[in-house]
């Protein structure tokens, strides 16, 4: 009988372990033909993706324009609208379909969104601002460069 609980044992545990992996890790991928990982999801699950980073867009837009005006109240209201606060709305599902280096860019983008609005308020200084806004930028341009969304079909 101990010896069959601790087969049972080793079983769940790799049971788990493998989800874990799967789900945290790994996601729902595989190679594309234009070499990028595709990240598969559901329709409401990519638009989803698709409107935060239109967001993203928006507020970049917004935060040039708050540098061009010199109006850094602009520009913190902007980066914060899409700072940490704003992927609170992703499900759980979605996020257990993102590979984990997907997942740490879009952290770290909202995180360096809203560093921007602290500092914005703080400093005032549009030029500061204006290079954060570059260092963020790579996390875009990386993401763009290494995922694309597909639609997964059911």
């Amino acid at each position: 009988m101990n010896k069959k609980c601790t087969v049972i044992i080793v079983f769940l545990l790799l049971v788990i372990g493998g989800g874990i992996y799967k789900f945290i890790f790994q996601g729902s991928v595989s190679e594309s033909t234009d070499g990028r990982m595709a990240v598969h999801l559901d329709a409401g699950e990519t638009d989803l993706v698709l409107m935060e980073m239109r967001m993203f867009l928006n507020a970049v837009q917004e935060i040039v324009k708050g540098v061009n005006e010199n109006d850094m109240k602009l520009v913190a209201e902007a980066a914060r609208r899409v700072g940490k606060e704003a992927q609170e709305a992703v499900p759980g599902t979605l996020m257990g379909k993102l590979p984990i280096e997907l997942k740490k860019l879009g952290f770290d983008t909202h995180t360096k969104f809203d560093q921007l609005a602290m500092d914005a308020e703080e400093l005032g200084d549009s030029g500061h601002a204006l290079e954060q806004l570059a260092t963020l930028m790579q996390n875009c341009v990386a993401c763009h460069a290494a995922y694309r969304l597909d639609i997964s079909s059911k």
